[in-house]
């Protein structure tokens, strides 16, 4: 029993640590997704745009978008280790999980209605 309790014991600050390294800071990410010009493509509140697809509450866990955006589809460039790390990625993961999800077409009003 002893031993049992020892080894929960040393495994908690591994769990707290690892934890910790998988979240991430909205403010910092928004500060990035600025700084690295993602908002170019994706607009400023991740609603997408011209370029770019809608990543305001993607559906992908953070390691699916670190891998996405390590190897992208299309026309994204590759943004490697060197310029963005895990943990910077982690923080825009969580800036981008922070926004509100597009409106469905059925709750966005017509421009007409609205002059009314």
């Amino acid at each position: 029993m002893k031993k049992l309790l020892l080894v929960i014991l040393m495994a908690v600050p591994v769990a707290v640590t690892a934890q910790s390294a998988t979240s991430g800071n909205a403010e910092k990410g928004k500060q990035l997704f600025m700084k690295q010009n993602c908002y170019y493509c994706h607009g400023t509140t991740g609603q997408g745009g011209r370029d770019g697809a809608r990543i305001a509450q993607t559906a992908l866990n953070v390691q699916g978008l670190i891998r996405y955006v390590r190897k992208p589809a299309g026309a994204m460039p590759a943004f490697t280790e060197k310029i963005l790390s895990d943990q910077e990625l982690t923080d825009i993961y969580a800036y981008l999980k922070s926004l509100p999800a597009a409106k469905a077409p059925k709750d966005v009003p017509l421009l007409l209605d609205q002059v009314k």
